[in-house]
């Protein structure tokens, strides 16, 4: 079994990993760079997403390392983890590269890719096929015998799955955006038997997300985090003032609890913003957004400007979930802050951040530009509620326990980050080098 690992190594971002078994190579994740989307964003002159434009701002995966390789042409499944952008957001550029491999995936992140191609205008030679959780599919047209399975988990999006790529040479574990959260609000806990049953027969190396390896605290449920968003609307008092709250739009789970507690607002509920829309409309074609009927959605800036006209005139009628948690450029919030809109704070309206900032340089700025703006109109800020999508340490070390692979490789996190899950291997035995290995982009292991 030979590994590339193309993109998401030494990094957050772009994730993308090679595995060829013979002649047979299968593709997983194809995800996006945010910061260089955002650098994108910021050129006046940009337009529309090119492939060019983003290899150029280093945004999608170095995929390229592939033809070098010589497995380009030996690719027969691409297969994506969960709907994230990290994740899945750079297939619509790079997937033609490779037009006879099938791209496989949950429906959730199906639904979500569909979207995308549909936004940017975008018709892909691959056929998009839908996988269910707990399945195993044969990789089509290989020579070898080659399986793909995917195993529920607990993340912050629906749908999210560990991925198993089957094979005579032994079995990899693609692990990378979990949390075992055993009381989540919405659909079923982690698939802990599938797991320990891949385990039993043997894992020759799992890819495993070192975001908060180095964290000891237990991870906190999505229970945990309906239980912040209750607390959080007692605290906001004033019947005739504004009432905002923003959050991460693919998070169905999260906006499923939100609507629950905004309901006993007895406000009417408004999601506005065009990612918002995006997912939530996403959920719905799969049968899986139980707060539908309970919302208006709107997407188009005349419709949300005259929504927020009617806030304006009667701020207490509405609870208006919408964009900009990461002061996103071009996001409800943003806009807000700026003035473009029919719609301006004032003092003592609450606005709910059930949200945490994305650790990189532009976001940490952007919202703390964001913030000032908003504390000097007057607004009551509630921030950070909300619980992580990641798992800490603990979760790290359930996994080794209920897999037991031959070998470790960190991935979904800087360097340091990335020493962390190698500290934890070395408490199960593990040696740097030889059952534990640091990489970078573009490397080739053969285990």
């Amino acid at each position: 079994m030979e590994i590339c690992t193309v993109g998401g190594y030494e990094e957050v971002g772009k994730n993308m990993t090679a595995v060829k078994v013979g002649e047979d190579v299968v593709l997983i994740d194809g995800g996006l760079y945010l910061p260089g989307v955002i650098e994108l964003q910021d050129q006046l002159d940009f337009q529309k997403y090119t492939e060019k434009a983003l290899r150029r701002a280093g945004a999608i995966p170095n995929d390229q390392v592939l033809d070098k390789l010589g497995w380009s042409k030996k690719v027969k499944l691409i297969v994506v983890s969960h709907a994230h952008l990290d994740h899945v957001g750079g297939l619509p550029y790079i997937a033609q590269r490779y037009p006879n491999a099938e791209i496989l995936s949950t429906p959730f992140t199906i639904s979500v890719l569909k979207t995308l191609l549909e936004d940017e205008k975008i018709s892909l030679p691959n056929k998009l096929r839908v996988a269910e959780s707990n399945s195993i599919h044969p990789v089509p047209k290989r020579t070898s015998n080659l399986k793909v399975e995917f195993i529920h988990t607990t993340h912050s999006t629906i749908d999210s799955t560990f991925v198993v790529i089957h094979s005579n040479e032994g079995s990899l574990l693609y692990a990378l955006d979990y949390k075992f959260d055993d009381t989540p609000t919405m659909g079923l806990p982690p698939n802990y038997e599938a797991l320990k049953k891949v385990g039993q027969k043997g894992v020759k190396v799992a890819i495993i997300n070192t975001l908060y390896a180095s964290k000891k605290e237990s991870n906190l449920s999505e229970k945990d985090a309906d239980e912040m968003l209750k607390k959080a609307f007692l605290k906001t008092k004033g019947k005739n003032s504004a009432l905002f709250i923003t959050t991460f739009s693919s998070h169905i789970e999260r906006l499923n609890n939100i609507v629950k507690h905004a309901k006993q607002t007895k406000r009417e509920i408004v999601f506005i913003g065009r990612s918002l829309n995006k997912y939530v409309n996403c959920a719905i074609k799969i049968g899986r957004c139980p707060f539908q009927n309970e919302i208006k959605l709107l997407k188009y800036r005349n419709q949300i400007n005259s929504f927020l006209r009617k806030v304006e005139a009667d701020p207490g009628r509405y609870l208006v979930v919408c964009t900009g948690h990461q002061a996103e450029k071009n996001s409800i919030l943003e806009r807000i802050s700026k003035g473009d809109t029919p719609f301006k704070f004032k003092t003592g309206d609450h606005l709910i951040f059930s949200s945490s900032v994305i650790p990189t340089e532009v976001n940490l700025e952007a919202r703390k530009v964001l913030d000032a703006k908003l504390r000097k109109m007057g607004v009551q800020l509630q921030v950070d509620v909300h619980v992580h999508g990641h798992g800490s340490q603990e979760s790290k070390k359930k996994l080794i326990e209920l897999t037991k692979p031959e070998h470790i490789i960190p991935a979904h996190g800087n360097r340091e980050q990335e020493k962390g899950l190698i500290c934890v291997a070395k408490e199960y035995g593990y040696k740097l080098g030889e059952t534990s290995h640091l990489v970078s982009n573009g490397e080739v292991m053969n285990l």
